[in-house]
């Protein structure tokens, strides 16, 4: 069985995360989508939240299953029996940090390898941050995030909103 890993802070996930998620799923027997823990980020969604997210949003995808995880992706890949990163691409400047840690990755686990998927034109602007964004304005965010959790994303925009005013 191959069992691919598609890494990422997903907070939240959005519609091209999903797109890489359907179409990696598509090529993997299983496909593990891990909430990584990022010391250099502060989330706007607590880990377990985006777990749910994901779990939510992907419930119609058979193959995919959901975690989370602090260790090292490479690490983590091991103990699962992974031999496969997936990595969504959205411009040549995502290749290059990305291509870094796909070979420090290999480097820590030689039987790991880096796929990287290209987002669909669609999604070539789309990040977790522009969403953020967006969202303190009140766009409609229906060509960004996945319908299930556009209420809770607008709930937690309201709520850090509310705790901003003067």
């Amino acid at each position: 069985m191959k069992v691919a890993i598609y890494p990422g802070s997903f907070d939240p996930v959005t519609s091209g995360h999903l797109n890489i998620i359907r179409r990696a799923a598509n090529i993997f027997d299983k496909l593990l989508v891990c909430v990584m823990v990022n010391a250099g980020k502060n989330p706007m969604f607590t880990l377990e939240e985006r777990v749910e997210f994901i779990r939510r949003v992907t419930s119609d995808i058979p193959n995919v299953e959901v975690d989370s995880s602090n260790e090292l992706l490479a690490e983590y890949a091991k103990r699962k029996g992974s031999c496969v990163i997936v990595k969504g691409l959205r411009a040549g400047s995502d290749f290059e940090n990305e291509f870094q840690m796909a070979l420090i990755n290999h480097k820590i686990n030689p039987n790991l390898d880096t796929m990287f998927l290209t987002a669909e034109h669609q999604y070539m602007y789309l990040s977790s941050s522009t969403v953020k964004e967006l969202g303190s304005y009140n766009v409609d965010l229906s060509d960004f995030l996945p319908e299930q959790i556009i209420p809770d994303f607008q709930e937690r925009i309201s709520t850090i909103q509310g705790g901003n005013r003067k």
